[in-house]
């Protein structure tokens, strides 16, 4: 089974990509490849850029990396209550080559942040948009303030609680 995962930030120390790659490991029997999305930056999309240049090929190769998964892991960055413009860019330019971006492949959705909260905006609002776009979501994972629930050192959450929690969520899946 192969997990493509993602967190929805181009921080280079993505907090959100750390539970990504932490969460698509706990998959047994599964070959993970975890996509970055500086590898994917394009100029913002506009209408007019896409009629110069057409369909950008970097939304191509992130297409093409969806469709190699058996399971998506993805957890959503929340800026001002809503996905990072790195994703949303990215997702622009992907929506417009097709309008199922995630293919009809099951989905384990999250977010993570330093605040009590998880991400619990920009979780809602995928939680609702992204099956318009092909996503089929097996379940959803919070986790409230990063830097006390995972240890970055181990890479592994450190609230025995929330990791049960995940861990009974990926078995479901």
């Amino acid at each position: 089974m192969k997990i493509i995962a993602f967190g929805g930030s181009p921080s280079k120390n993505s907090i959100n990509k750390k539970l990504a790659t932490y969460a698509a490991n706990l998959f047994e029997n599964s070959q993970v490849e975890v996509l970055d999305l500086n590898d994917f930056q394009m100029p913002i999309f506009t209408v007019d850029i896409e009629k110069e240049i057409g369909q950008h090929a970097l939304a191509k190769a992130f297409l093409a990396k969806i469709a190699t998964a058996d399971i998506l892991v993805v957890s959503l960055a929340e800026n001002n209550a809503n996905y990072s413009a790195a994703f949303k860019n990215v997702f622009d330019w992907c929506s417009r080559i097709t309008g199922e971006v995630f293919q009809k492949k099951p989905m384990l959705l999250m977010a993570t942040s330093p605040g009590g909260r998880g991400g619990a905006s920009v979780l809602e609002i995928a939680k609702n948009a992204f099956p318009r776009y092909g996503a089929v979501i097996k379940a959803t994972f919070s986790l409230p303030s990063f830097d006390a629930n995972f240890d970055v050192e181990k890479g592994e959450i450190s609230n025995p609680e929330l990791d049960t929690q995940l861990r009974e969520i990926i078995k479901g899946i």
